[in-house]
């Protein structure tokens, strides 16, 4: 973490040990409501579900198995497109297992509506849905959500995973970023 990143945030949101705590109690909730699942597959949204996806298995203590797919809406905006393009597909044939869809954030629940309706079209056993963020005042579409880490409010947030153009992910926190910053855009 550089100074610079630091001297870019309004306020921090949430600290590394508060992220910390959440993901705990979300483990064990996972834990909890899969405990007769032999075949829970974790699915991450690339790329901001990294940092939570990493520290959310190992607040799983039961065999899990992982793959990702990678969406967009956004590009280098602050605002989604509404246009969701995939970049990557899943590796795994998901039909009859048991999903979990790890995001960062839903914001306006428009990716995840299609992420949502594409998976369940695969057949699998059960979708649920995960997100360490949510943004309920920007919501969309109606999705639901399983399992929150935080609602907060509509503000522009980095740090743990989430950027602006690619910067900020690598925050310990998560910070609000002051409008300036991505008002001018990317260095």
């Amino acid at each position: 973490m550089t100074m610079d990143q630091d001297q870019d945030m309004a306020r921090v949101l949430f600290t590394s040990e508060q992220i910390q705590a959440r993901i705990r109690e979300m483990g064990q909730a996972i834990s909890r409501d899969y405990a007769d699942v032999d075949d829970l597959l974790l699915v991450g949204v690339l790329k901001g579900c990294v940092l939570f996806m990493s520290d959310l298995i190992r607040a799983i203590p039961r065999k899990v198995a992982l793959d990702f797919i990678a969406i967009s809406s956004y590009g280098q905006s602050t605002q989604t497109s509404g246009v969701v393009r995939m970049l990557k597909d899943l590796e795994i044939d998901i039909s009859g297992r048991h999903i979990l869809i790890v995001e960062d954030i839903i914001d306006s629940g428009l990716t995840l509506a299609y992420l949502r309706s594409l998976l369940l079209r695969r057949n699998p056993a059960s979708l649920k849905i995960c997100t360490l963020l949510s943004k309920p005042s920007r919501r969309e579409a109606d999705v639901l959500v399983d399992y929150t880490g935080f609602d907060i409010p509509n503000e522009f947030v980095v740090g743990y995973g989430l950027d602006f153009a690619e910067h900020y992910r690598n925050l310990s926190y998560i910070g609000v970023l002051k409008p300036e910053v991505y008002e001018q855009g990317a260095d």
